[in-house]
């Protein structure tokens, strides 16, 4: 069986513009929706193809969801458990995708979803000091069941940022 796969991505970023919408109403700035657009062009650039794709109810993450533009096919679970969930609470959360499922994407906030990046990668195997918003932590999961998906259970095999990808040159060619 080949492994799993798990993307952990923090929403695009949000607008602050009006301070009386409630924290979990918040919607994408227009800097948040051009990185959300970016980082979903480099995904499916590399063919990611999440078979469930689990998001906060969280305006802005359902906006970042939509701006992925990911392919069709996925199953889409909005959940309010992901909005503002601890890691250990995601931990137990991915412990309940069924086993016949090998690619998650996982759309969420910080602190939880950077803690969580940190607490799946292999010991030895360091992460960035910051997880920005739209960044993308790409995990290989050596599991067969996501019942077995433990600390230090993950490879990072891509961590990506809007930033990286603003400046990285196109496949092929070279940057200016």
């Amino acid at each position: 069986m080949p492994p799993k796969r798990l993307a952990l991505v923090r929403h695009a970023k949000s607008s602050w513009a009006d301070p009386g919408i409630i924290d979990h109403d918040r919607p994408l700035s227009s800097r948040g929706r051009r990185a959300a657009l970016l980082v979903g062009g480099h995904l499916r650039q590399v063919g990611l193809r999440p078979d469930l794709v689990l998001c906060s109810s969280a305006t802005r993450a359902q906006e970042t969801l939509e701006l992925l533009q990911l392919p069709t096919g996925s199953e889409v679970l909005i959940d309010g458990e992901v909005y503002a969930a601890p890691a250990g609470a995601l931990l137990a959360r991915l412990r309940q995708v069924p086993t016949a499922v090998t690619c998650v994407l996982l759309i969420g906030h910080n602190p939880g979803i950077e803690e969580l990046a940190g607490m799946l990668v292999a010991v030895g195997t360091p992460l960035p000091e910051k997880f920005p918003t739209a960044a993308v932590a790409d995990l290989s999961l050596p599991i067969r069941t996501w019942r077995e998906l433990d600390a230090g259970s993950g490879e990072l095999t891509a961590f990506i940022t809007p930033r990286s990808l603003a400046v990285a040159p196109p496949p092929g060619g070279r940057s200016r």
